[in-house]
């Protein structure tokens, strides 16, 4: 019985192991009408002004300052990408865009948080400035 016991566990375990790291690993479906968008007003002061108090605002718990190392990143199942990183300065800002208010998983929906696309846009541009 014991065996059997620790076998069933082992393979719990292993099921559960494998999913964390499937659903952390998964790529972005974005699609074309978000990849296709161009922001506004590229590094504008005001902008990332006001892009740094809404992240501040809906952002930060989770994704610090901008390296997914926020207070609630680990209790969240998805490793969320580094802000700073090379990677992800080089995505379309439509892909971030789409990332940042449609999301999946783990990253909320923020579309009716963030109503207002000047505001989405200045998000956008600071995180860009990290």
């Amino acid at each position: 019985m014991k065996k059997f016991l620790f076998a069933a566990l082992t393979i719990v375990f292993a099921m559960s192991l494998f999913s964390f790291v499937a659903a952390e690993k998964k790529a972005w479906d974005i699609p074309a009408k978000y990849k296709a968008m161009k922001i506004q007003k590229k590094g504008d002061a005001t902008s990332v002004a006001l892009g740094k108090t809404l992240y501040t605002k809906y952002c930060k718990s989770c994704h610090g300052a901008g390296k997914g190392d926020g207070p609630k990143a680990s209790s969240l199942n998805t490793k969320m990408d580094d802000f700073t990183s090379a990677a992800f300065k080089a995505l379309p800002d439509g892909s971030k865009y789409f990332m940042s208010f449609v999301g999946r998983g783990d990253m909320p929906n923020f579309e009716k948080k963030v109503v207002d696309e000047e505001e989405r846009w200045a998000i956008i541009n600071y995180m860009n400035s990290l």
